[in-house]
């Protein structure tokens, strides 16, 4: 499974190369260490991709800045892209509903009958951002915030299990061939 999904990635995704000569993201491209898969740098890119994709919630502006939180971190771009992904339109009314839980927990307030109702109705825009302006703002806010933290906490840490099982894995293969030689 993982060998399909990397032949996939390497298939499709622009290489590190190709971006170099990009006005806008050739300064990036050119520091190596941000695009290596190490196991320092994958970790760094997971916490970043969660930390800005579920605080930020706006598509165009989570890579951006799940790119940009890679650069004084050294993680890896592609990986914090990749991990934006994770709030999409199916998963962030649930993330919302979740941040304003959450920050009604620690006592600010927002109505959690009012969400719901909005997404049972299928609210529109401006029906979101008056709810949001109004007393809202504070309580999901603080939420997003707590949830991205204690998200990308626990990303970088099962990233660096994974990582440690891998290359583990990877090792004992290597050590079992070397034997059956």
């Amino acid at each position: 499974m993982f060998e399909r999904a990397s032949a996939w990635v390497n298939r499709n995704l622009p290489k590190r190369e190709d971006l170099e000569h990009s006005r806008w993201v050739g300064p990036l491209a050119r520091r190596h260490e941000l695009w290596r898969f190490t196991r320092r740098s994958v970790p760094r890119g997971v916490a970043a991709g969660l930390l800005v994709g579920i605080f930020a919630l706006i598509p165009g502006v989570q890579m951006i800045g799940a790119a940009l939180l890679c650069v004084p971190s050294r993680g890896n771009i592609p990986i914090a892209a990749l991990m934006t992904f994770l709030s999409n339109p199916a998963t962030t009314p649930l993330i919302l509903l979740a941040a304003a839980w959450v920050g009604n927990w620690f006592g600010f307030k927002a109505d959690l009958s009012t969400l719901q109702a909005l997404f049972n109705s299928g609210a529109s825009l401006g029906d979101w951002t008056r709810w949001f302006v109004s007393d809202a703002a504070p309580a999901v806010l603080f939420g997003l915030a707590v949830i991205a933290v204690v998200t990308a906490s626990i990303g970088y840490l099962l990233a660096k299990l994974f990582w440690a099982w891998w290359i583990g894995r990877k090792r004992r293969l290597m050590i079992e061939t070397m034997r059956n030689r």
